[in-house]
């Protein structure tokens, strides 16, 4: 019986031992955060949204912006600012001299700053002139209630000239936006997460839901058009030419083409006054006339 129970023992062991194991993840950081490319998007995107094309809609027009190839996330600005002009109902031309009117855009900033705020003790440095083993030289962080605010700021104009007259046609104005990421920790649990980038409040990236509260962020109206929304368009279909010289259905002439011609007319009623009948008041000089 012990062996028996010693083989079972062994054959319990081997088969824990098989089912250990460890796995290991590979971490890496772009070198841009994500915050920070979110952060500019959403500015970018909500700027562009506020142009109000309605002006130039139907006619072809190029957009210049040499002004802009040298600002932060040009190119996304340039290709946003492209399907904005498309949605509004211009005709999108990629050479100047083939378009009626000209677009120039600039950027006055594009870009992000932080701003923290620290209720607590701050990581402070002890200094020491005799080093002593077993003190530390430093103290850490030990926040009560910590706060972080980031912010991508996109200032953007854009004017509109004639490229053959080279005269003003429209301007936007400046238009500033600025987008939010809000982190808060209270007594180190966090980040609470809020901000235009956001939808409501998160924590540590799972969205919150608190009872009794809308947890949704204050965002623009759902029934504004923005570059960011998804949308249709309808292309319009051009007739086809009719050749020339074609039959036209009979039902095609106007109503008053489809009586005797005017002159027919005028010779009945003279007709009809020198049989001694009544002629119409509109063609009564001319039956005296023949008489």
């Amino acid at each position: 019986m012990r062996r028996i129970a010693r083989f079972q023992l062994a054959i319990m062991t081997l088969l824990c031992l098989a089912t250990l194991g460890c796995g290991t993840t590979r971490w890496s950081d772009t070198r841009r955060t994500a915050t920070e490319q979110a952060l500019l998007s959403d500015a970018m995107d909500r700027a562009v949204s506020q142009l109000d094309f309605r002006a130039l809609a139907g006619k072809s027009v190029y957009l210049d912006s040499t002004f802009v190839k040298n600002a932060t996330d040009s190119e996304y600005l340039i290709s946003t600012m492209r399907q904005h002009i498309l949605a509004s109902g211009c005709v999108l031309r990629d050479k100047k001299d083939e378009a009626d009117y000209v677009l120039e855009m600039r950027a006055g900033a594009v870009g992000t700053d932080r701003h923290e705020l620290l209720f607590g003790v701050p990581a402070t440095e002890i200094p020491s002139v005799l080093p002593v083993t077993g003190v530390p030289r430093a103290v850490p962080e030990m926040p009560f209630m910590k706060k972080t605010e980031q912010r991508g700021v996109a200032r953007i104009a854009v004017f509109a000239y004639n490229s053959r007259t080279g005269r003003p046609v429209w301007q936007s104005g400046l238009i500033p936006v600025e987008s939010t990421a809000k982190d808060l920790w209270v007594l180190g649990a966090g980040p609470f997460q809020r901000g235009t980038i956001y939808d409501g409040t998160q924590f540590a990236g799972d969205k919150l839901t608190i009872p009794l509260i809308d947890p949704t962020s204050r965002r623009e109206s759902d029934d504004a058009f923005t570059v960011a929304s998804e949308a249709y368009f309808s292309e319009p279909v051009e007739a086809e030419p009719q050749l020339a010289g074609a039959d036209e259905p009979e039902d095609s002439r106007p109503p008053e083409a489809a009586g005797p011609a005017p002159q027919a007319v005028k010779q009945a009623a003279v007709h009809d006054a020198e049989d001694g009948e009544v002629a119409p008041a509109g063609y009564a000089e001319a039956a005296e006339e023949r008489d």
